[in-house]
């Protein structure tokens, strides 16, 4: 005789993605930590300039442009659509707040079919802005961590070492389960 499980779905999904695997848990969340601290170091580089990617003279805070540096330089063939964009108020604050925003929700675990969307929409717009790539004519480490953005988000990467069980577990999510 055997027993039948009866799983929430939200169990069914976390061992349809393999998530069962403590290995495989701990991965995905490390990797996800990772990328917020990507996203994140971005943020506050832009913002207070600390003399890596960002002189402290073009700093947010000191009045620069956190898209100019890099906008500007586009000259591939999408060069016509971005090299405007660079210094513009709007897509600076756009885009600083889509670095915090997807670090943050990376970061804590939550979010993160939102994050997982809206940074890989961000990943892939620099991907078109270094096209073409000199090593590489189709891959490179954008496409790459836009992918992992979106296996983070499918294996609910969010559950460990972050905050996703519980923000899943609100009543907010589960009204609107694009939040998850």
């Amino acid at each position: 005789m055997s027993a039948t499980v009866h799983r929430t779905p939200e169990a069914a999904l976390q061992a349809e993605v393999g998530g069962s695997s403590p290995v495989a848990r701990y991965t995905w969340a490390v990797v996800r930590l990772l990328l917020a601290f990507e996203f994140l170091w971005a943020f506050v580089d832009k913002t207070f300039g600390f003399g890596l990617a960002t002189p402290a003279e073009a700093a947010w805070v000191r009045g620069g442009s956190p898209t100019t540096g890099y906008l500007s330089g586009v000259e591939g063939p999408f060069g016509s659509i971005f090299t405007p964009l660079a210094g513009n108020v709007f897509i600076d604050w756009l885009f600083m707040l889509g670095l915090l925003g997807i670090g943050l929700a990376l970061a804590l675990g939550i979010g993160m079919r939102i994050a997982a969307g809206a940074g890989a929409v961000l990943l892939l717009m620099m991907w078109l802005t270094a096209l073409p790539i000199p090593v590489n004519p189709f891959v490179d480490s954008h496409v790459i961590e836009a992918a992992v953005l979106i296996g983070l988000a499918a294996s609910l990467a969010g559950d460990t070492l972050g905050l996703g069980r519980r923000w899943a577990s609100t009543d907010l999510v589960r009204r609107f389960p694009v939040l998850r």
